[in-house]
C-alpha cells in the first residue's frame, strides 16, 4: 500500500509542484508566500473547476473541446441578463448559468448518444456554434466593468475565513465530485463505461447514457466558471477564454486522467491545473516570456501521455507474467 502512494501519479505530481516553487523560489523567493499563493490557486480556480469536468468526460472516452466556447456564451447571456434587470440576486444568476451551461453540456451529449457522432466532431462543431451565437447576440460588442452591477462583480472577490469565494467553489467542487466518483453508482459508471464499454453494457450500464451525463457536468461546471470569470475579470466579449480549451485538457492530461478512458482522478485534474497555474503565474516574475508556456505546457502532455503509455505496458508486461507463471 505505501509503495502505491508514492509511485501514485498524484504523489508523483504533487512532487513536481514542490520542487517547482523551490526552483521559483531561488528566483523570487516572495512567490512562494502564503499570501501570493493563495493569489496563485484562486487565479487557477476556473481551470480547476474546468478540469474537473473534463476528467469526467475524458473517463468515458470522449472528449469536450467546446468548455471553452461554453464557458463565454453562458458569461454573455448572464452578463446581458445583469445589465437589463441590474437588480437580479446573484444567486439566481449563479442558477441560471450552471442550468445553461448544463443545457449546452446536454447538446453534446445528445449528439454524441443518439446520432454516435465522434465526440471530437460534435464539440469542434459547437464550439463554433457557441463563438458563432455569442457574435449574434451582443453584435460584436463588449459588456464593460461599468456596466454590470456591484453585487454581480463583488461575488468571486468576497473573502471567507481569507480566501475568495472563488477558491471556496474550486474546493468546494473538489470534494463534491471526489465523494461523486468515489462513492456514487454514477461515478462508478462513469470509469466502466471509459475502462471497459463492452463489460460496462453487460454490466447493464448504458454508455451511451453515462456520457451524456458526463456532458452534462461538464457544461454544468463550464456555465458556473462563465458567470465566475465575467464577474472576477468585469468584462465579457466574443473571444473570451479563447484557446482555454487546451489548457483544459493539458491540466486533465498532465493529472494522469487517461485520454483512452477509465483512468483518473478529481485531485490529480486539480493538480494538473495548480501545475499550469503556477507556470503561467510564475513565468512573468521570473523574466521568462509569457510565450514560453505554450511550449512547456506542451512539453508536459507529452511527458505525461508517455509516462502514461509506460505505465500501461508495465501493467501489460505484469499481467503477461502472471499467466506465464500460472501455465
Amino acid at each position: 500500500m505505501p509503495k502505491q502512494i508514492f509511485t501514485s501519479r498524484e504523489f508523483l505530481l504533487t512532487g513536481a509542484i514542490v520542487l517547482l516553487l523551490a526552483i521559483i523560489a531561488t528566483r523570487f523567493p516572495a512567490f512562494i508566500a502564503p499570501s501570493n499563493l493563495a493569489n496563485v490557486f484562486n487565479d487557477t480556480a476556473p481551470l480547476i473547476l474546468l478540469a474537473i469536468g473534463q476528467m469526467i468526460v475524458i473517463l468515458t472516452r470522449c472528449i469536450d473541446l467546446s468548455v471553452a466556447a461554453n464557458l463565454a456564451l453562458t458569461g454573455m447571456v448572464v452578463s446581458m441578463i445583469n445589465v437589463a434587470v441590474p437588480g437580479l440576486p446573484v444567486p439566481i444568476i449563479i442558477f441560471v448559468s450552471v442550468a445553461f451551461g448544463a443545457l449546452l453540456g446536454m447538446v453534446n451529449g445528445i449528439l454524441v448518444w443518439k446520432l454516435e457522432i465522434p465526440p471530437i466532431v460534435v464539440t469542434l462543431g459547437t464550439m463554433t456554434i457557441f463563438r458563432g451565437t455569442i457574435f449574434l447576440l451582443s453584435e460584436g460588442k463588449w459588456i464593460n466593468a461599468h456596466e454590470f452591477s456591484e453585487p454581480f462583480k463583488a461575488f468571486p472577490r468576497t473573502e471567507l475565513l481569507g480566501l475568495p469565494l472563488m477558491s471556496w467553489i474550486a474546493i468546494a467542487a473538489v470534494i463534491l465530485f471526489s465523494v461523486v466518483m468515489s462513492r456514487t453508482t454514477l461515478g462508478r459508471a462513469f470509469y466502466a463505461a471509459g475502462g471497459n464499454p463492452h463489460a460496462a453494457t453487460y454490466a447493464g450500464i448504458d454508455v451511451g447514457r453515462t456520457q451524456f451525463w458526463a456532458f452534462t457536468i461538464s457544461g454544468a461546471l463550464a456555465g458556473l466558471t462563465g458567470y465566475l470569470w465575467v464577474s472576477r475579470f468585469a468584462v465579457a466579449f466574443v473571444d473570451l477564454a479563447g484557446g482555454f480549451e487546451l489548457s483544459v485538457v493539458a491540466a486533465c492530461v498532465i493529472g494522469g486522467v487517461a485520454i483512452m478512458g477509465g483512468i483518473g482522478s478529481v485531485v490529480g485534474a486539480m493538480l494538473g491545473a495548480l501545475f499550469l497555474g503556477i507556470i503561467s503565474n510564475a513565468l512573468p516574475v521570473v523574466n521568462i516570456s509569457p510565450f514560453w508556456q505554450l511550449a512547456i505546457s506542451g512539453s508536459a502532455i507529452i511527458i505525461a501521455v508517455a509516462l502514461n503509455a509506460q505505465a500501461n505496458r508495465e501493467k501489460g508486461r505484469i499481467i503477461l507474467k502472471r499467466a506465464e507463471n500460472a501455465t
